[in-house]
């Protein structure tokens, strides 16, 4: 069965070759539960110690509580999947990128710098590429027949390569 996919290219249903889940960093889980149990606590306490007149105050904190949270399972982590014929990454719901492996130039592992992205998450690096990174540790860059280059962190970088190079003789 043949399954038709972006950009007109076509996907066989075979096997995943290789499968990764890349969670993100320890620092950024610290980070957004500091937040969330900041705004949820500033919920519950203001409309407890200021008159009712306020009420609303804690229902604004009580929503934005839950949109971290949202937020925060919807990136928690990057999927990796590769498969004989396609490199698939997932980064939440609506953020997916099917690479046929014979566009792929070259794979190259890096890091994921911070003076490079900005940050982590979906980040256009000034190098004119475009990453999808969990941490700032090890990553992978593809380089196209023509477009961005794309980066995304994986804790197998060599093996990810490896496959790759050994898919696309």
């Amino acid at each position: 069965m043949i399954n038709i996919i972006k950009e007109n290219n076509i996907q066989k249903n075979n096997e995943i070759v290789y499968a990764e889940w890349v969670p993100a960093g320890k620092f950024v889980k610290a980070v957004i539960l500091f937040a969330f149990l900041l705004i949820l606590s500033l919920g519950i306490i203001i409309p407890v110690i200021i008159p009712e007149e306020f009420w609303f105050i804690g229902i604004i904190f009580g929503v934005v509580s839950i949109l971290i949270f949202l937020f925060y399972w919807n990136y928690r982590g990057l999927k990796i999947n590769l498969t004989s014929n396609q490199l698939e990454v997932s980064y939440g719901i609506f953020n997916h990128k099917r690479i046929p492996l014979n566009k792929i130039t070259s794979c190259d592992i890096t890091k994921a710098h911070f003076r490079t992205y900005g940050g982590i998450g979906i980040r256009f690096g000034l190098d004119g590429s475009w990453a999808y990174n969990t941490d700032f540790g090890e990553a992978v860059k593809l380089t196209f027949q023509s477009g961005r280059p794309f980066l995304f962190s994986t804790r197998n970088p060599q093996k990810i390569c490896d496959l790759i190079h050994e898919l696309t003789k």
